[in-house]
């Protein structure tokens, strides 16, 4: 089930928020590196990477076991179970992502780029919704 927890906010520790946004930073920065060297259409493929993804996945294991070690328990397999689903949610929007690239790369030389970048934000919400809708109903045992 979708569903936004604002609560969780009041969770996280200062210092979590300084390790996302740091390496989000060194992401964009690597990206641009690339960019400078390779050109601007490489550089793009690396700027495309979540950069809060690495640090998001990492504490959201650490919270998971946090909260288990509460209650006495381990929590080691709860916290990998809900980074490995923080991931699969990732990968969906990635995936989405590249429908959007791709409609921007293809229409935005010849047209409208405010028209484009809209068409593009759909196509990323289509392919993501409809990918997170064949997961949620299992047609792939794997994915």
């Amino acid at each position: 089930m979708i569903e936004a927890n604002l609560s969780a906010l009041k969770q996280t520790k200062l210092h979590q928020y300084a390790i996302r946004f740091l390496l989000g930073g060194v992401c964009t920065v690597i990206a641009g590196l690339i960019a400078k060297r390779f050109g601007p259409v490489i550089g793009g493929l690396f700027l495309a990477f979540p950069a809060i993804f690495p640090a998001s996945a990492s504490l959201i294991e650490a919270h998971e076991k946090e909260n288990k070690k509460k209650i006495g328990s381990d929590g080691t397999i709860r916290g990998r179970l809900a980074a490995s689903m923080d991931a699969t949610g990732a990968a969906l929007g990635c995936m989405g992502l590249a429908g959007f690239a791709a409609t921007i790369w293809k229409l935005l030389p010849r047209h409208n780029a405010t028209a484009v970048i809209s068409l593009g934000s759909v196509v990323w919400l289509g392919i993501a919704l409809c990918l997170w809708n064949v997961k949620r109903h299992r047609v792939f045992r794997n994915f």
